[in-house]
């Protein structure tokens, strides 16, 4: 009796573990590069279930390697940053479906997914800079000096590289400057990190905004995020927008709201204590 149980116990494990290791995987999908001042990410679907991922990549031409963080994983991204040395390479990856850690399986090739190819030099997105400007005495001439933003590569020193350092004489910097309360929008390019804005009318308040530019990149992938925008101060004071000041009179009148109930409610309660 007791034998019996114990073989239709082993003949069930060794069938499921049979299913598990000869059975195909799942490919990946949605296999997408995202990078972003160096800083590379791949990513794809779905949650891997009974499976695992690993991630190959290799330079074109070259031969392919593992990332150590994505094998066998059960992550549906996998960090790059360091592993794509060659920023100015192209590279591929393939994401392999393959059995758990621990498990075996007799199929000779691995189902994958292969991705676009990317070249980070060309393509990882430039972040917003932050900048610093002084307004001349006169008011006609703002000097604007453009902060680097920092990337995710270091120099041999282990110290972040900003990507002046990276792209050397190949950055440029794009200002966009308009008059407060106006639609229309000036535009001045420095291949440094200084920049004026000249002949501004006397008085009047000025909101700028800085963008990287590498016109080496191509079409579409030229321009970086903009930064924040700031605004030089005018002698003709703030502008304020109509939404700004419809939310500023709708909290006058609550705060006046509130004084006048909470007035009469005090008065009403110190004629009840004087009958």
């Amino acid at each position: 009796m007791y034998l019996g149980k114990e073989l239709f116990l082993v003949l069930g494990v060794s069938t499921l573990l049979l299913r598990t290791v000869t059975g195909s995987f799942p490919t990946a999908k949605d296999v997408t590069w995202t990078s972003i001042n160096f800083k590379t990410m791949l990513s794809w679907s779905p949650k891997p279930v009974d499976y695992s991922y690993t991630v190959e990549f290799s330079a074109l031409g070259q031969d392919k390697e593992r990332s150590p963080y994505c094998i066998q994983t059960s992550e549906t991204e996998c960090d790059l940053t360091q592993q794509l040395k060659d920023i100015r390479a192209t590279y591929t990856a393939d994401i392999l479906s393959e059995a758990v850690r621990g498990a075996t399986s007799d199929l000779v090739e691995f189902p994958y997914t292969r991705s676009k190819k990317f070249c980070p030099y060309k393509e990882t997105i430039i972040g917003k800079p932050d900048f610093q400007f002084n307004v001349s005495k006169d008011g006609r001439k703002v000097s604007i000096s453009v902060i680097d933003p920092i990337t995710a590569l270091f120099n041999d020193m282990n110290q972040p590289l900003n990507i002046r350092e990276v792209f050397g004489e190949d950055l440029q910097y794009r200002v966009m400057y308009q008059r407060a309360g106006s639609t229309g929008k000036k535009y001045e390019t420095t291949s440094t990190n200084d920049i004026e804005l000249t002949r501004l009318d006397k008085g009047e308040s000025y909101c700028i905004q800085v963008q990287a530019w590498i016109p080496s990149r191509g079409y579409g992938m030229e321009e970086g995020s903009f930064s924040d925008t700031k605004c030089t101060p005018g002698e003709k004071g703030i502008e304020y927008s109509p939404a700004v000041i419809a939310g500023t009179i709708g909290t006058l009148l609550v705060i006046v709201i509130v004084i006048i109930v909470v007035g009469v409610v005090c008065f009403r309660r110190r004629q009840k204590d004087v009958v």
